[in-house]
């Protein structure tokens, strides 16, 4: 049956050409960001184009076999998306229809097209708990109740935004599905748990404000030296193989944050399909239940139609945005910018639009604006705080970071995450470059990680930043002249430069004590190394040949306190340092 059968004639046209996604019909009355059903079969489409008696519609299935006649049906309303419980433990394509129920539909994994669902279940029944009482005045977005969503996230039940509020006039608790009334307002107005919202408009916040907590991810690299703050907005470009992907899933499963929304944008179907086989299989490291349980997903892959590509990321956010507003800190990973960017070139090219750079739309970094400014940390209409991190990774054609999206990217985002092929081939992961990385929240995140880990945090971090960054230049004399021809103070910065490389910044994520390095562990490490920096450079100065220095039994321990639990590392590390002084003094 098709969609278009309940809809009145008049909101009909009729399709004039179809050219791949891109449909254009006549005698539709329409405005822009309509949604409308395409064809016999009722292919969901958006109008991106309305010129004279001319709609033009991207579609977001396949139109092959579609053709001129056939009729275009106007909903009237905007691209939205299902907002409620049931949102947690989801996985759903670019316009939030969830797999496992079209797959159920269909009897099969390959879905066939014009096939809709709901985003959420619309007669499963939660238990609601009031928040509020019989002549209470309620606000819009204010939270009126909860419901266990998973076991470890409860739904806040909120009046929807561009509601009144007004005073509660009935109130109920127990088993409702999403689409019966829980409050009802002096108004007029009825609650539900179920809430819509047009994907391309952000929800409305009271004020934005300067993060100043970190988005601690277990990365030391990330932590230690770039770090993201909540709210923030980071990208990760690499090229191919260089660990984008393992990266974010890492940053997934890791990051201190209440939800986690991942979207797989154009991505290998067989790396959404690791990702979908993987995450409800994954223990949350917080709470040992199920990752999936405070995550939901959102797979279009590099086959599907490339107008849902262009949506899915409006799609991921709307989600995020409406947890954010009850309070919680979202992660949101968008894996990639480049492929949505490359959904947005092709379809613009069907439109005959003037390119830009590249052939990209001259609208591009508008695009990447609107969609990182969604991000940040919010102070909510409710009252509540919540953040909204946003991590992007962009996949520059043969690594090349000059090109337009990634250099869009840059000017929008404060933390650069760049991706070394060179490190993951030498089999250094993860393979983030120091020397081109870099994080613009350093400086309003030092305050909390002197309250919370260690005052000497930035002193500390700069002195490992001065090391690499000296290593660099000592690395251009050594191509030329080798290393036995530096002197003996040089040749002892490389020899620490490799342990901050090797011992520090690198991970391995199969050990498991390795896969994730809270913040104090990360501290300890790199004081181990700079008490050895400290006391070989005093053994140097008292005349200790260096490759006695570099030889004492302590020193290849740096290499192995990543590999020590977590809370035996810090009784480790004084040992360590202890042996190191004793070591080398006994020396001279």
């Amino acid at each position: 049956m098709s969609q278009a059968t309940d809809v009145a004639a008049e909101d009909r046209g009729q399709i004039e050409s179809v050219s791949g996604p891109v449909v254009t019909a006549v005698d539709l009355d329409a405005r822009m960001n309509d949604v409308v059903y395409v064809g016999d079969e009722g292919l969901m489409g958006e109008v991106i184009e309305i010129e004279g008696n001319v709609t033009t519609v991207q579609v977001y299935e396949e139109t092959s076999g579609v053709g001129p006649g056939e009729p275009v049906v106007n909903t009237g309303e905007p691209l939205t998306v299902d907002l409620g419980p049931g949102m947690l433990d989801s996985i759903y394509d670019g316009v939030q229809r969830p797999l496992d129920v079209l797959e159920d539909k269909m009897g099969s994994p390959f879905l066939d097209r014009g096939v809709d669902a709901p985003g959420i279940d619309m007669e499963q029944t939660w238990e609601f708990k009031p928040a509020v009482e019989e002549g209470d005045t309620v606000e819009p977005s204010e939270i009126v109740g909860e419901v266990p969503e998973t076991q470890t996230i409860d739904h806040k039940v909120m009046v929807p935004p561009d509601y009144e509020g007004g005073e509660v006039v009935a109130v109920e608790s127990g088993e409702f599905t999403v689409e019966e009334t829980v409050v009802e307002l002096d108004n007029g107005e009825e609650i539900q748990m179920h809430q819509e919202w047009p994907v391309r408009e952000a929800r409305p916040v009271k004020e934005k404000q300067t993060p100043t907590e970190p988005l601690i991810s277990g990365q030391r690299i990330l932590d230690g030296l770039f770090p993201l703050a909540k709210g923030g907005t980071a990208a990760i470009p690499g090229p191919f193989g260089s660990g984008k992907t393992v990266t974010q899933q890492s940053l997934a499963k890791f990051a201190d944050a209440d939800i986690v929304v991942y979207i797989g944008c154009g991505e290998r179907g067989n790396e959404m399909t690791e990702v979908i086989d993987d995450f409800p299989e994954l223990p949350d490291p917080q709470t040992g239940n199920p990752l999936m349980e405070r995550t939901t997903l959102i797979a279009n892959t590099s086959n599907m139609p490339v107008a849902a590509r262009e949506s899915c990321v409006y799609t991921g956010i709307t989600i995020g945005e409406f947890y954010r507003d009850m309070g919680y800190d979202v992660a949101l990973m968008a894996d990639s910018t480049s492929r949505w960017a490359e959904a947005m070139r092709e379809i613009s090219s069907r439109l005959e639009e003037m390119p830009g750079e590249e052939g990209y739309p001259a609208y591009l970094a508008a695009r990447l604006s609107q969609f990182y400014e969604r991000a940040g940390y919010f102070e909510n209409i409710n009252g509540s705080e919540g953040s909204i991190s946003v991590i992007g990774a962009v996949s520059p054609p043969g690594g090349d970071f000059s090109e337009p999206v990634t250099q869009n990217t840059l000017r929008i985002v404060k933390t650069f995450w760049a991706l070394d092929a060179d490190l993951a081939e030498r089999r250094h992961f993860p393979a983030i470059n120091w020397d081109e990385s870099y994080s613009l929240y350093k400086d309003q995140l030092d305050e909390w990680f002197e309250e919370n880990v260690s005052e000497d945090w930035p002193e500390r971090r700069q002195w490992a930043v001065d090391v690499l960054d000296e290593e660099s230049e000592l690395q251009e004399i050594v191509q030329l002249v080798g290393e036995d021809a530096l002197p003996d103070d040089q040749r002892l910065t490389l020899e620490i430069a490799r342990y901050i490389r090797e011992g520090w910044l690198q991970q391995n994520a199969f050990i498991e004590v390795d896969q994730y390095c809270p913040p104090e562990k990360t501290f300890q490490m790199l004081g181990a190394i700079r008490k050895f920096d400290d006391e070989a450079f005093e053994a140097l100065e008292a005349g200790v040949p260096i490759d006695e220095i570099t030889s004492i039994d302590a020193a290849p321990k740096l290499n192995r306190i990543a590999t020590t639990p977590d809370d035996e590392v810090e009784e480790h590390v004084e040992e360590l340092k202890d042996d190191i002084e004793t070591q080398l003094r006994e020396l001279y």
